[in-house]
């Protein structure tokens, strides 16, 4: 897939779908969905904005469900073919609805079709609103298709699908409800390094994973989880996000213990699909009560792997 910051490089005409697409969820396939009917056509375009707009006015740094990396590999498994990156300053953020529409998406990446969620807020000052860019786009002889917000189902209503929703469950540990709404499993990958390596002397040795530093870190505590190793081998495990107060430990880590397997993951890629929260972080009064808690931990995460 083609990844471009500038529009001066840009594959066209473009059909393209508007927004931040962070998570790739069930609601940003339904306005992916229109653009990618059309790729005969059309090349089919995802356009986003980096820094985004909130992380640019607040200067706080975001985490994400989908670093760059990770994303570009969902958009390719969907057959978007060009993912454009426009930066976000303060000249962008200071142009009209009618001119962002002019200058950028008509003038600069000679879009033909466009596809919002009817939430979508765009200009200066977030003027611009779906049915702006619909009439605004019109006059350019530009159709909009704008994609109604997508819901899941819960015991009680419907639940909007969202981005900040999604956050929301991954911040409570409910990563089966954020796999709802994502419709895949939330996950962690990253390369092996090496760790304190306490986990191999009381018999529970332990991947450390290096993940991105934008990757959106859930509640901290023990999950089961299904690894995805370079060998294609899919292994059940263990995975403890935290700082690992046991054994005063300070930085955040993750680290997986894969369950009835052995060998040196070192080095290697590893993708780990989070199950299920089992229990929070908390710090044991000595290594024997931590390696008891781990036994329980493993037996648990059998059942529920099944």
């Amino acid at each position: 897939m083609w990844v471009t910051s500038s529009t001066s490089n840009v594959i066209t005409p473009t059909a393209i779908a508007l927004g931040n697409f962070d998570g790739i969820h069930l609601g940003h396939r339904q306005v992916l969905k229109p653009i990618l009917e059309l790729q005969k056509q059309y090349t089919p375009t995802i356009v986003t904005f980096t820094p985004h707009p909130q992380e640019f006015f607040s200067g706080q740094t975001r985490q994400l469900l989908t670093p760059l990396t990770e994303k570009v590999k969902l958009l390719e498994s969907l057959n978007v073919k060009q993912l454009v990156r426009l930066p976000f300053d303060r000249s962008l953020a200071s142009l009209s609805p009618q001119a962002f529409v002019e200058d950028i998406l008509v003038k600069q990446l000679n879009a033909k079709y466009i596809s919002v969620g009817e939430d979508f807020r765009f200009g200066k000052g977030r003027a611009g609103n779906a049915q702006i860019l619909q009439e605004l786009a019109q006059q350019f002889g530009v159709f909009v298709h704008i994609t109604k917000l997508q819901t899941c189902l819960n015991k009680d209503d419907p639940l909007r699908i969202s981005s900040s929703r999604i956050r929301q469950c991954l911040a409570t540990g409910n990563v089966r409800q954020a796999k709802e709404m994502l419709g895949y499993s939330y996950s962690l990958e990253g390369i092996v390094v090496k760790g304190q390596q306490v986990g191999r002397t009381i018999g529970f040795p332990t991947a450390n994973l290096q993940v991105p530093l934008d990757k959106l870190l859930p509640r901290r505590g023990v999950y089961c989880v299904r690894a995805l190793l370079t060998t294609e081998e899919v292994v059940k495990g263990v995975i403890n996000i935290g700082s690992r107060p046991t054994v005063n430990g300070q930085v955040p880590t993750v680290e997986v213990h894969l369950l009835d397997w052995s060998g040196n993951l070192y080095r290697t890629f590893v993708k780990v699909q989070l199950d299920k929260f089992l229990r929070s972080e908390q710090k044991f009064p000595s290594l024997d009560a931590l390696k008891n808690q781990i036994k329980q931990d493993c037996i648990i995460a059998r059942q529920i792997l099944e």
